[in-house]
Protein backbone atom coordinates (compact mmCIF):
# COMPACT_ATOMS: atom_id res chain seq x y z
CA UNK A 1 0.00 0.00 0.00
CA UNK A 2 1.30 3.39 -0.95
CA UNK A 3 1.83 6.22 1.43
CA UNK A 4 0.35 9.67 0.88
CA UNK A 5 2.94 12.21 -0.18
CA UNK A 6 2.66 15.77 1.09
CA UNK A 7 2.95 18.77 -1.24
CA UNK A 8 6.37 19.68 0.26
CA UNK A 9 7.90 16.18 -0.03
CA UNK A 10 10.28 17.08 -2.91
CA UNK A 11 11.88 19.88 -0.90
CA UNK A 12 12.47 17.53 2.05
CA UNK A 13 13.95 14.93 -0.24
CA UNK A 14 16.71 17.34 -1.09
CA UNK A 15 17.54 18.04 2.59
CA UNK A 16 18.14 14.77 4.46
CA UNK A 17 19.14 16.56 7.69
CA UNK A 18 15.73 18.25 7.88
CA UNK A 19 14.09 14.94 7.06
CA UNK A 20 15.93 13.18 9.89
CA UNK A 21 15.12 15.88 12.42
CA UNK A 22 11.41 15.82 11.47
CA UNK A 23 11.35 12.06 11.76
CA UNK A 24 12.98 12.18 15.21
CA UNK A 25 10.32 14.59 16.46
CA UNK A 26 7.63 12.23 15.19
CA UNK A 27 9.29 9.35 16.98
CA UNK A 28 9.40 11.22 20.27
CA UNK A 29 5.72 12.21 20.16
CA UNK A 30 4.14 9.07 18.75
CA UNK A 31 5.99 6.08 20.15
CA UNK A 32 6.77 4.97 23.73
CA UNK A 33 10.29 3.74 24.61
CA UNK A 34 11.30 0.17 24.04
CA UNK A 35 14.36 -2.03 23.55
CA UNK A 36 16.55 -1.54 20.50
CA UNK A 37 17.13 -5.19 19.68
CA UNK A 38 13.88 -6.00 17.79
CA UNK A 39 14.22 -2.80 15.77
CA UNK A 40 16.88 -4.00 13.40
CA UNK A 41 14.96 -7.17 12.43
CA UNK A 42 11.55 -5.54 11.79
CA UNK A 43 12.09 -1.94 10.68
CA UNK A 44 12.22 -1.05 7.00
CA UNK A 45 12.75 2.48 5.70
CA UNK A 46 9.65 4.16 4.25
CA UNK A 47 9.35 4.44 0.52
CA UNK A 48 8.26 8.06 0.58
CA UNK A 49 10.09 11.17 1.75
CA UNK A 50 6.96 12.89 3.00
CA UNK A 51 6.70 13.74 6.67
CA UNK A 52 3.22 12.13 7.08
CA UNK A 53 4.57 8.94 5.56
CA UNK A 54 7.53 8.93 7.90
CA UNK A 55 5.39 9.53 10.94
CA UNK A 56 2.91 6.82 9.92
CA UNK A 57 5.76 4.37 9.49
CA UNK A 58 7.33 5.46 12.77
CA UNK A 59 4.06 4.87 14.61
CA UNK A 60 4.33 1.14 13.89
CA UNK A 61 7.77 0.87 15.55
CA UNK A 62 7.71 0.14 19.32
CA UNK A 63 11.39 0.99 19.95
CA UNK A 64 11.30 4.22 17.95
CA UNK A 65 12.22 6.63 20.76
CA UNK A 66 15.67 5.06 20.93
CA UNK A 67 16.26 6.01 17.30
CA UNK A 68 16.56 9.68 18.24
CA UNK A 69 20.23 9.61 19.15
CA UNK A 70 21.06 7.51 16.12
CA UNK A 71 19.19 9.86 13.77
CA UNK A 72 20.91 12.94 15.23
CA UNK A 73 24.31 11.34 14.82
CA UNK A 74 23.63 10.52 11.16
CA UNK A 75 22.13 13.94 10.44
CA UNK A 76 25.08 15.87 11.95
CA UNK A 77 27.76 13.95 10.14
CA UNK A 78 28.61 11.34 12.77
CA UNK A 79 29.32 13.50 15.87
CA UNK A 80 27.20 13.39 18.99
CA UNK A 81 26.67 16.87 20.52
CA UNK A 82 27.65 17.34 24.18
CA UNK A 83 25.79 20.30 25.69
CA UNK A 84 27.98 20.51 28.84
CA UNK A 85 25.38 21.16 31.51
CA UNK A 86 26.79 23.22 34.43
CA UNK A 87 26.93 21.52 37.85
CA UNK A 88 24.06 22.09 40.22
CA UNK A 89 24.25 25.56 41.73
CA UNK A 90 26.34 26.93 38.84
CA UNK A 91 25.26 29.05 35.92
CA UNK A 92 26.68 31.12 33.10
CA UNK A 93 25.88 34.77 32.51
CA UNK A 94 26.96 37.79 30.51
CA UNK A 95 28.24 40.52 32.81
CA UNK A 96 29.42 43.74 31.17
CA UNK A 97 29.69 41.85 27.90
CA UNK A 98 31.98 39.16 29.35
CA UNK A 99 31.20 35.48 29.80
CA UNK A 100 30.92 34.77 33.52
CA UNK A 101 30.65 31.39 35.22
CA UNK A 102 29.32 31.51 38.78
CA UNK A 103 29.50 28.63 41.24
CA UNK A 104 29.21 30.60 44.47
CA UNK A 105 27.87 28.67 47.48
CA UNK A 106 27.41 25.53 45.39
CA UNK A 107 28.86 23.11 47.95
CA UNK A 108 31.79 22.22 45.71
CA UNK A 109 34.76 20.30 47.09
CA UNK A 110 36.73 20.38 43.81
CA UNK A 111 37.02 22.57 40.75
CA UNK A 112 33.96 21.58 38.70
CA UNK A 113 34.10 20.25 35.15
CA UNK A 114 32.16 21.76 32.30
CA UNK A 115 33.38 25.34 32.67
CA UNK A 116 33.08 26.98 29.20
CA UNK A 117 36.50 27.65 27.74
CA UNK A 118 35.51 31.21 26.78
CA UNK A 119 34.90 32.13 30.43
CA UNK A 120 36.51 35.41 31.44
CA UNK A 121 35.28 35.62 35.04
CA UNK A 122 35.08 32.54 37.26
CA UNK A 123 33.55 32.65 40.74
CA UNK A 124 34.15 29.59 42.96
CA UNK A 125 33.83 31.46 46.25
CA UNK A 126 32.06 30.22 49.39
CA UNK A 127 32.54 26.51 48.71
CA UNK A 128 34.56 23.71 50.33
CA UNK A 129 37.62 23.68 48.09
CA UNK A 130 40.63 22.43 50.07
CA UNK A 131 43.26 22.45 47.32
CA UNK A 132 43.91 23.55 43.77
CA UNK A 133 45.70 20.88 41.70
CA UNK A 134 48.16 21.48 38.89
CA UNK A 135 46.62 22.79 35.69
CA UNK A 136 43.15 23.18 37.20
CA UNK A 137 42.37 26.15 34.91
CA UNK A 138 44.61 25.58 31.89
CA UNK A 139 41.56 24.90 29.68
CA UNK A 140 40.43 28.52 30.20
CA UNK A 141 42.69 30.46 27.83
CA UNK A 142 40.94 33.84 28.25
CA UNK A 143 40.29 33.79 32.01
CA UNK A 144 40.89 37.23 33.51
CA UNK A 145 39.34 37.08 36.99
CA UNK A 146 39.32 34.16 39.43
CA UNK A 147 37.60 34.23 42.83
CA UNK A 148 38.57 31.42 45.25
CA UNK A 149 37.75 33.31 48.43
CA UNK A 150 35.90 31.93 51.45
CA UNK A 151 36.88 28.31 50.91
CA UNK A 152 39.06 26.05 53.06
CA UNK A 153 42.10 26.15 50.79
CA UNK A 154 45.20 24.89 52.57
CA UNK A 155 47.31 23.86 49.58
CA UNK A 156 48.14 25.34 46.19
CA UNK A 157 50.07 23.35 43.61
CA UNK A 158 53.11 25.06 42.15
CA UNK A 159 51.34 24.75 38.77
CA UNK A 160 47.85 25.66 40.01
CA UNK A 161 47.58 28.61 37.61
CA UNK A 162 49.41 27.03 34.71
CA UNK A 163 48.33 28.46 31.36
CA UNK A 164 47.01 31.73 32.80
CA UNK A 165 50.21 33.79 32.64
CA UNK A 166 49.09 35.91 29.73
CA UNK A 167 45.47 36.52 30.72
CA UNK A 168 44.79 36.38 34.49
CA UNK A 169 44.59 39.84 36.05
CA UNK A 170 42.70 39.43 39.34
CA UNK A 171 42.96 36.60 41.87
CA UNK A 172 41.14 36.43 45.21
CA UNK A 173 42.52 33.95 47.77
CA UNK A 174 41.20 35.71 50.86
CA UNK A 175 39.46 34.01 53.79
CA UNK A 176 41.01 30.58 53.37
CA UNK A 177 43.36 28.39 55.42
CA UNK A 178 46.57 29.18 53.55
CA UNK A 179 49.64 29.23 55.78
CA UNK A 180 52.20 29.18 52.97
CA UNK A 181 52.15 29.12 49.18
CA UNK A 182 54.77 28.04 46.62
CA UNK A 183 56.48 30.88 44.82
CA UNK A 184 56.31 28.86 41.57
CA UNK A 185 52.53 29.24 41.48
CA UNK A 186 52.87 32.98 40.81
CA UNK A 187 55.93 33.10 38.55
CA UNK A 188 55.08 34.87 35.30
CA UNK A 189 51.66 36.08 36.48
CA UNK A 190 50.94 39.79 36.14
CA UNK A 191 48.10 39.81 38.64
CA UNK A 192 46.51 41.78 41.42
CA UNK A 193 45.88 39.40 44.31
CA UNK A 194 44.01 39.44 47.63
CA UNK A 195 45.83 37.37 50.28
CA UNK A 196 44.09 38.69 53.38
CA UNK A 197 42.41 36.70 56.17
CA UNK A 198 44.68 33.64 56.02
CA UNK A 199 46.74 32.13 58.90
CA UNK A 200 50.10 32.90 57.31
CA UNK A 201 53.38 31.49 58.61
CA UNK A 202 55.00 34.76 57.51
CA UNK A 203 57.94 32.90 56.01
CA UNK A 204 60.34 33.33 53.11
CA UNK A 205 57.81 31.93 50.60
CA UNK A 206 55.29 34.65 51.41
CA UNK A 207 57.97 37.31 51.22
CA UNK A 208 58.98 36.05 47.77
CA UNK A 209 55.35 35.93 46.59
CA UNK A 210 54.88 39.56 47.55
CA UNK A 211 57.82 40.40 45.30
CA UNK A 212 56.08 38.66 42.39
CA UNK A 213 52.55 40.11 42.63
CA UNK A 214 50.64 43.31 43.32
CA UNK A 215 48.25 43.38 46.24
CA UNK A 216 44.66 44.44 45.72
CA UNK A 217 44.09 47.94 47.13
CA UNK A 218 43.27 47.94 50.82
CA UNK A 219 44.11 44.27 51.42
CA UNK A 220 47.68 44.58 52.70
CA UNK A 221 46.65 45.19 56.31
CA UNK A 222 44.75 41.89 56.27
CA UNK A 223 47.92 39.82 55.79
CA UNK A 224 48.55 38.87 59.41
CA UNK A 225 50.89 36.24 60.85
CA UNK A 226 48.97 33.22 62.12
CA UNK A 227 49.57 30.75 64.96
CA UNK A 228 52.17 28.82 62.96
CA UNK A 229 54.50 31.80 62.63
CA UNK A 230 57.42 32.61 64.91
CA UNK A 231 56.17 33.49 68.39
CA UNK A 232 57.39 37.07 68.07
CA UNK A 233 55.47 37.51 64.80
CA UNK A 234 52.06 36.05 65.71
CA UNK A 235 49.29 38.60 65.30
CA UNK A 236 51.44 41.17 63.53
CA UNK A 237 50.92 42.59 60.05
CA UNK A 238 53.35 41.07 57.63
CA UNK A 239 54.03 43.96 55.27
CA UNK A 240 55.91 46.13 57.81
CA UNK A 241 57.92 43.07 58.91
CA UNK A 242 58.80 42.15 55.34
CA UNK A 243 60.18 45.64 54.80
CA UNK A 244 62.37 45.50 57.89
CA UNK A 245 63.58 41.90 58.04
CA UNK A 246 64.97 39.49 55.44
CA UNK A 247 63.29 36.12 56.02
CA UNK A 248 64.79 34.17 53.16
CA UNK A 249 68.36 33.66 54.42
CA UNK A 250 69.73 31.90 51.34
CA UNK A 251 66.89 33.15 49.19
CA UNK A 252 67.11 35.79 46.54
CA UNK A 253 67.55 38.76 48.89
CA UNK A 254 69.26 36.68 51.56
CA UNK A 255 71.89 35.40 49.15
CA UNK A 256 72.88 38.93 48.20
CA UNK A 257 73.01 39.95 51.81
CA UNK A 258 75.14 36.92 52.74
CA UNK A 259 77.52 37.69 49.89
CA UNK A 260 77.93 41.26 51.08
CA UNK A 261 78.64 40.12 54.62
CA UNK A 262 81.20 37.59 53.44
CA UNK A 263 82.93 40.24 51.34
CA UNK A 264 83.07 42.63 54.29
CA UNK A 265 84.49 39.93 56.55
CA UNK A 266 87.17 39.07 53.98
CA UNK A 267 88.16 42.70 53.52
CA UNK A 268 88.24 43.19 57.26
CA UNK A 269 90.54 40.19 57.64
CA UNK A 270 92.98 41.53 55.06
CA UNK A 271 92.93 44.95 56.67
CA UNK A 272 93.66 43.41 60.07
CA UNK A 273 96.66 41.57 58.63
CA UNK A 274 98.05 44.76 57.11
CA UNK A 275 97.63 46.67 60.36
CA UNK A 276 99.28 43.86 62.33
CA UNK A 277 102.24 43.86 59.96
CA UNK A 278 102.65 47.63 60.25
CA UNK A 279 102.51 47.48 64.05
CA UNK A 280 105.11 44.72 64.11
CA UNK A 281 107.38 46.66 61.75
CA UNK A 282 107.16 49.85 63.79
CA UNK A 283 107.79 47.96 67.03
CA UNK A 284 110.87 46.29 65.63
CA UNK A 285 112.30 49.61 64.45
CA UNK A 286 111.62 51.12 67.83
CA UNK A 287 113.69 48.43 69.56
CA UNK A 288 116.55 48.98 67.15
CA UNK A 289 116.54 52.73 67.73
CA UNK A 290 116.82 52.28 71.52
CA UNK A 291 120.07 50.23 71.38
CA UNK A 292 123.36 52.28 72.11
CA UNK A 293 125.70 52.85 69.20
CA UNK A 294 128.98 50.84 69.37
CA UNK A 295 132.17 52.90 68.83
CA UNK A 296 134.82 51.35 66.70
CA UNK A 297 138.23 50.86 68.63
CA UNK A 298 141.14 53.16 67.81
CA UNK A 299 144.19 51.55 66.19
CA UNK A 300 147.24 51.27 68.55
CA UNK A 301 150.02 53.84 68.14
CA UNK A 302 153.38 52.36 67.18
CA UNK A 303 156.52 53.22 69.27
CA UNK A 304 158.42 54.69 66.34
CA UNK A 305 155.66 57.16 65.74
CA UNK A 306 155.67 58.06 69.44
CA UNK A 307 159.42 58.81 69.49
CA UNK A 308 159.18 60.86 66.34
CA UNK A 309 156.35 62.86 67.87
CA UNK A 310 158.41 63.47 71.02
CA UNK A 311 161.42 64.69 69.08
CA UNK A 312 159.32 67.06 67.13
CA UNK A 313 157.94 68.49 70.28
Amino acid sequence: MGTEVGPWAPSLAGHPEVLLLTCSLCLLTLVPPGPLAPLWSTWQPPRSYSTPGLCQSAAMLPPARHLLSLLLVVGTGGTMPSPGVPPQGCYTAEEAGERTFRCSQAGLSAVPPGIPNDTRKLYLDANRLASVPAGAFRHLPVLEELDLSHNVLAHLSGAAFQGLAGTLRHLDLSANQLASVPVEAFVGLQIQVNLSANPWHCDCALQEVLRQVRLAPGTGTGIVCGPGARPDLVGQEFLPLAGEEELCGAGRGGAQRSTDVALLVTMGGWLALVVAYLVHYVWQNRDESRRPLKRSPKPPVRSEDSSTLSTMV
